[in-house]
């Protein structure tokens, strides 16, 4: 009889194209899911709690599997640490019951996209780089703004199948880290394609001033992906964290 594990893994995204497995591509599940099959030699599918696209980062992500395998956590974790890449890393794995789903029980998602406002060699393969000045006083109040909608149509990609545009956003803001380092904290139920990417570029016009914040709002209310600012480079975003309604914990700590 099979028995369902959650597992908690972080990756660097700069290698792969996206989480999902596609043909002809290497991609985060498709390495997870060989490493997992080798070492309890038999197939063994991985169902993320969501997608992230090329070049995209991962502090925290939550999946589940499920085998008929007995194992021990523990020594399965340090086993899939030595064949997996250098860039994917385990921090916990555990038995959950079968009505938990690594997508549909989640309640949140956390990213964080990243600027820097000098030329920094150590943190160009992480954030982007930008040369002008920023009105963070004017982003903030239109990240405030997020919250009070719940169709973001205007940052979802086009020509995507997805069968709604609700969100609920439930933070959104600018955090100055260091004086020339900025990012992005967004939270919501759930995300859609290229969404906080859509949404930073729309930012970084309100702080440009090349837009007001009512023209924010209008884009917002309009729905159309014409009407938003640029999508942002993907290399500065990371997934952060993948929140759970108690029934697990946070992923951040390896079995004991």
């Amino acid at each position: 009889m099979k028995r369902r594990y959650f597992i908690w893994f972080a990756y660097d995204g700069s290698a792969y194209h996206g989480w999902q497995v596609q043909p002809m591509s290497n991609t985060v599940q498709a390495e997870l899911q060989k490493a997992m099959s080798t070492i309890l030699r038999e197939s063994v599918e991985v169902v993320g709690a969501g997608r992230t696209d090329a070049g995209v980062h991962a502090r925290m992500m939550a999946a589940h599997f499920e085998t008929a395998v007995d194992f021990d956590t523990s020594a399965f974790r340090h086993k899939l640490n030595r064949l997996l890449p250098k860039d994917i890393s385990v921090s916990q794995i555990k038995p959950v019951t079968d009505d938990l789903h690594a997508r549909f029980s989640a309640i949140s998602r956390t990213y964080h996209y990243y600027i820097h406002l000098s030329k920094d060699p150590f943190r160009r393969n992480y954030s982007y780089e930008l040369h002008y000045d920023l009105d963070f006083d004017a982003m903030n109040e239109a990240a405030e703004a997020l919250k009070s909608y719940d169709d973001f149509g205007s940052f979802c990609k086009t020509h995507t199948d997805v069968k709604t545009t609700l969100c609920h956003v439930t933070d959104a803001r600018w955090i100055q880290e260091s004086p020339d380092v900025w990012y992005f904290t967004i939270t919501a139920n759930r995300f859609l394609r290229n969404m906080v990417r859509a949404v930073v570029g729309t930012l970084l016009d309100v702080g440009r001033r090349r837009i007001t914040l009512e023209e924010f709002r209008q884009i917002i209310e309009k729905g159309s992906r014409t009407e938003a600012g640029e999508s942002v480079p993907a290399h500065a975003l990371f997934l952060e964290e993948v929140a759970y309604d108690g029934a697990l914990p946070d992923g951040r700590h390896n079995d004991i």
